[in-house]
């Protein structure tokens, strides 16, 4: 049984997708940043770092904190969605890495100071913007050449999904970039991924 303490953030819905597409069984714990739950003396017990997500696989014991390291845990826990073969198993951590370390934070930056910060600051909203855009670049470019990320479905995948769908919510399109617009759509309609999107509830 896995605990997964999670929110409603694209980092925290990687995990819930994944938990949903290899079929473990999980309780879902929520931690609400709202109200600062993340700063819990519980919470930081188990991701000192206070971000969701964290998993506590209690067949183990075993505590994993960080959306990329749980997904790369789980994969190879189950053995699916990461490959064996050495080039493909770099290829897809590249990829992993990628949404880790560029997706995520420039994605993440365009939503708070379009969305949440108390003023806006037009230049920030134009950073992020522009870099989000070329950033779709990058991934309509290799979807052009795959139907999924890295050729298979993979955790390249499942990471970098909960990102790109919120294009609306960010006020941008993805009429521009067909290759990831196809992407989006194909899995917006595999099952695993509409019931991960939904936790928590």
């Amino acid at each position: 049984m896995i605990d997964l303490y999670t929110f409603t953030t694209p980092n925290g819905r990687k995990v819930s997708i994944m938990l949903e597409e290899i079929g473990l069984p999980y309780n879902v714990h929520v931690i609400d940043i709202r109200k600062n739950d993340q700063f819990s003396p519980e919470f930081i017990a188990i991701n000192p770092n206070s971000k969701i997500p964290a998993i506590v696989d209690r067949d183990n014991g075993i505590t994993v904190f960080e959306s990329g390291a749980i997904l790369i845990y789980l994969a190879e826990k189950i053995g699916r969605f990461l490959p064996t073969d050495k080039e493909k198993y770099f290829q897809v951590l590249e990829w992993l890495m990628f949404q880790m370390a560029s997706v995520g934070p420039m994605f993440g930056q365009l939503n708070h100071f379009k969305r949440f910060a108390p003023e806006p600051i037009p230049y920030a909203i134009q950073r992020y913007e522009k870099e989000t855009l070329r950033l779709y670049g990058v991934l309509d470019n290799q979807l052009a050449k795959y139907e999924y990320i890295c050729g298979d479905y993979s955790i390249a995948d499942i990471a970098t999904y909960p990102w790109v769908a919120i294009y609306e919510f960010q006020g941008l399109t993805l009429d521009n970039h067909p290759h990831l617009k196809r992407w989006v759509e194909t899995l917006q309609k595999r099952p695993a991924v509409q019931r991960g999107m939904a936790i928590p509830a």
